[in-house]
């Protein structure tokens, strides 16, 4: 008998869709939690080293930033948690993503799968171009949800804090929808499928400061159930919502890969740096 590792697919429930599937959802007594972890990895596009050996552990709900300078990987690195660089034929990935100490890349796993445990939202808004609330029921139904449609929905969209704004507008399209209203229509896609990790490349940066504060008091009320990860090339929005930084550079032997090079909390990272290229950067020297 093989024994191979593999996720077993879920189908949701109105038993299990309220929680995320970590066994101990919601509590505090385990505060360092690994929620998931990368080991030495190393992205390949081609001959091209993209990211060169990072190892990081992301703690359970609570907020990571990734931040570096253009071009240093950090979109790269936040799509190894879920596999997204899959879609790009020329990559290749080398090293670990330990989700409950399972190899997100071992052969076997499910790379669809994945992506339901661990969600993405994009820089820019990307609704279906479906009514608000087929938005939500499509993006269930794709992943095997049987309970209440209409009760998932009401609910997705009270914890991406839209329902209120759209309660009586459910069957007009999501695309009418504003920039920020769009890109919270988006999160709650996200979690109503219930995913542990939420992946976030860059999420106000199309957004206007209103709409920005709006995604930002979201992301505090969704950790409390979810873990995320965040990219932003904004020090402010990273100083004001995230708890732990993790500082991304290009290497300096002259491959121009992209690595990590300090990963605190982050007041540490803000006040403290050890790394004074880190410091030079979230001060505003350079990047």
């Amino acid at each position: 008998m093989s024994n191979t590792p593999t996720l077993q697919k879920t189908i949701m429930t109105d038993s299990t869709r309220l929680k995320p599937l970590t066994t101990n959802a919601g509590t505090a007594s385990e505060p360092s939690e690994t929620a998931i972890a990368a080991n030495h990895i190393n992205i390949f596009y081609g001959a091209f080293k993209a990211i060169a050996d990072v190892s990081m552990a992301v703690e359970a709900r609570k907020i990571t930033a990734i931040i570096g300078p253009s071009g240093c990987g950090k979109s790269t690195m936040l799509r190894a948690f879920n596999r997204m660089n899959d879609f790009v034929p020329t990559a290749r990935v080398e090293g670990e993503i330990l989700l409950h100490g399972q190899n997100l890349y071992a052969p076997g796993v499910d790379p669809v799968e994945v992506r339901r445990r661990v969600g993405m939202v994009f820089q820019k808004p990307n609704p279906f171009p479906k009514s608000i609330y087929d938005n939500i029921a499509w993006a269930a139904r794709l992943n095997g949800y049987r309970g209440d449609m209409d009760k998932l929905v009401e609910e997705s969209l009270r914890a991406a804090a839209l329902w209120d704004e759209v309660k009586d507008k459910l069957k007009q399209s999501g695309l009418s929808l504003s920039g920020g209203q769009q890109q919270r229509l988006c999160i709650a896609r996200t979690i109503a499928i219930r995913p542990e990790i939420i992946l976030m490349d860059e999420p106000c940066s199309a957004l206007d400061p209103i709409a920005t504060i709006k995604i930002e008091e979201l992301m505090q009320e969704l950790k409390q159930r979810y873990t995320i990860i965040i990219v932003t090339h904004n020090m402010q929005q990273a100083a004001r919502v995230s708890d732990r930084t993790a500082m991304m550079m290009l290497t300096e032997d002259g491959k121009r890969s992209g690595t990590l090079i300090e990963f605190d909390d982050t007041n540490v990272i803000f006040t403290r740096p050890k790394d004074k290229r880190t410091e030079d950067y979230v001060s505003g020297r350079f990047g």
